[in-house]
């Protein structure tokens, strides 16, 4: 056959890349004395520590075989940030273990011409890196002379000069650098301590539409958000500024959440459709990288302000109670007596919810040591008020008047101590209104939801005071509004029985009813909603189910009087007099 008829063969794929060859320095040694345990801890680095890097700088994992991987990139810049951050982080991750037991990478870097077969890659250039891999200690990457050039000035590092070295089965020698890591670690910035109140970043938005002008109407979204969880004083937010210097940056939530030393992140996603666009939030964890809570809007914008601001309002008004929600899962996990003041108010906080008098007794426990740890804790003493009058108002005392004196005594100390401060001021509304002192608490309450005007908290306890002076149609709207910013709250049903009393206020006995048995789906455990329940139903005429209603209540408070009931009701005038005459008709004694 002559060779003109030969057929020819495929020309092969070549391209220069950054080459990068990784083991676990002592792998067989760490199988030995605890094979399963390794496994399960390299998994674990490659999951968490390695591959998310390799995705944000670009390169691609080409194999892996048992503790060895081969990895390519597009530039040898970002290679080396790889190589250091993983280092970086396997050094932090097993700081604390004995150092034998530590799971510490060698690394090797080179920029050669590769062939290309599938997904895999061959030549001298893959031999290099491996080569290189085996020169550098435990921890440490070692880099050719042609990689440097690379690299040189476009990094903050420092080498350390080999000279050249005779590699095995490659025919000429190499020059070989040491990457200074220590060095290249110091000159990264510093994890910030986190603050002891829950903190968050707000991150740019990404603009998916690829329309440039909507940029600007994410960042209006980013900064409306910014500027409304500030006004909640119990979160740390970190500045426009700072979050913005993420822009454009693959988000690793650990990472990013080391550098701004924040526990939350809050990301999200412009996209435009037409004269439409939808948005998506996600609030995640930056210690876990785990998602807490996610939203999707959609809106017109022909009304782009109104849309910026409505998005604003129910992204804070629903992360509020999650990130609360976060908070507390996150004490649960630390011992009792490693707990701060603020995390004891943490622990308080399902207890109050729970509106239980031996939960009521567990929250004041929580309360009283968060006191002993900060004796001048504001929110501490506020929240005991509130709990100390709700001991008055849902009859879980045997001395009403000494309940009813500590909790003013504490609302007081608490407001002389702090008057700014949105949760402390709808506490100790909370606290004046379960008492009768309306006056106060109605101006405490209005200064809360003007500093806080997206706390779903602040709106319900709004709703109450306005339910209390009788004015019925604004306690509704203001209720209705508490629901709207955190629909999945844990005192949604608390405005479930606000609306109640309201539209009893407004001599609407079957819409009270309705609502009543509205909140008792959501807590069928409580009994104090019973009173309000005979009290409708008799006036409803139906007097057989107010009996009833009224026997169940005094199974469970056999002391419980009309007079009792009305002498802690904070209603005045009409309202007390129609509800004594219901309680009357369906039997309760005088």
């Amino acid at each position: 056959m002559h060779e003109a008829s030969l057929p020819k063969q495929p020309r092969a794929v070549r391209r220069l890349a950054a080459i990068v060859a990784a083991d676990v320095a002592g792998y067989s040694r760490l199988m030995s004395a605890d094979e399963e345990g390794t496994l399960l801890r390299l998994k674990a680095v490659r999951r968490e520590l390695v591959d998310p890097k390799v995705t944000e700088h670009r390169g691609r994992i080409v194999k892996t075989a048992g503790d060895s991987m081969l990895l390519e990139f597009g530039s040898v810049v970002e290679a080396l940030h790889w190589a250091i951050e993983a280092q970086r982080s396997m050094t932090q991750r097993d700081a604390d273990m004995p150092k034998d037991n530590r799971m510490a990478a060698r690394i090797g870097v080179h920029v050669g011409d590769v062939i290309c077969d599938g997904k895999d890659i061959f030549g001298d250039g893959v031999n290099i890196a491996a080569r290189l891999e085996r020169l550098a200690e435990p921890g440490g990457i070692c880099i050719s002379a042609r990689a440097k050039e690379f690299a040189e000035g476009k990094l903050d590092i420092d080498f350390e000069d080999l000279g050249e070295q005779h590699l095995k089965n490659i025919a000429t020698p190499v020059h070989v650098y040491r990457v200074r890591v220590d060095a290249a670690i110091s000159k990264a910035r510093p994890a910030l301590v986190t603050p002891e109140r829950p903190s968050i970043a707000v991150l740019p938005f990404e603009n998916l539409s690829g329309d440039p002008e909507q940029d600007y109407f994410a960042d209006g979204i980013v900064e409306e958000i910014i500027t409304a969880l500030s006004r909640v004083r119990s979160f740390f937010v970190i500045a426009r500024n700072s979050s913005f210097a993420f822009r454009g940056r693959a988000i690793d939530p650990k990472e990013i959440g080391r550098e701004l030393g924040v526990c939350y992140l809050l990301t999200g996603t412009v996209r435009k459709a037409n004269d439409r666009v939808r948005i998506t939030v996600q609030l995640i964890c930056a210690g876990t990288g785990s998602h807490i809570w996610s939203d999707r809007y959609e809106g017109g914008l022909d009304e782009i302000f109104e849309l910026q601001d409505h998005i604003s309002e129910n992204v804070v008004g629903a992360i509020h109670p999650s990130i609360i929600a976060a908070e507390i899962e996150r004490t649960k996990r630390r011992r009792p007596e490693s707990l701060g003041a603020y995390e004891c108010v943490l622990r308080a906080y399902p207890y109050i919810w729970a509106f239980d008098p031996s939960a009521n007794e567990t929250a004041l426990a929580h309360l009283t040591r968060a006191i002993e740890i900060e004796r001048e804790y504001p929110l501490a003493l506020a929240l005991t008020a509130w709990c100390k009058a709700r001991e008055v108002i849902y009859h879980w005392t045997s001395s009403p008047e000494i309940s009813k004196c500590e909790g003013l005594r504490l609302a007081k100390l608490s407001g002389d101590l702090s008057s700014d401060d949105p949760m402390v001021l709808t506490a100790l509304s909370a606290a004046h209104s379960v008492v009768g002192d309306l006056e106060q608490a109605s101006a405490l309450i209005e200064k809360a939801v003007a500093l806080d005007p997206n706390s779903a908290l602040a709106w319900n306890r709004s709703g109450w005071v306005n339910a209390y002076l009788d004015r019925a149609e604004t306690a509704i709207q203001h209720f209705e509004r508490s629901i709207k910013l955190s629909p999945f709250d844990p005192m949604k049903f608390n405005c479930f029985f606000g609306i109640r009393n309201a539209h009893f206020a407004a001599h609407r006995y079957e819409d009270s009813l309705t609502w009543c048995r509205k909140g008792m789906v959501e807590r069928p455990e409580l009994v104090w909603p019973l009173r309000s329940m005979a009290a409708s139903l008799a006036l409803l005429g139906r007097i057989p189910e107010a009996q009833d209603a009224v026997r169940q209540l005094l199974e469970k408070y056999p002391d419980v009087t009309i007079s009792k009931i009305i002498a802690i009701t904070p209603h005045r005038g009409d309202y007390l007099v129609r509800y004594a005459d219901g309680l009357r008709k369906a039997g309760l004694p005088d």
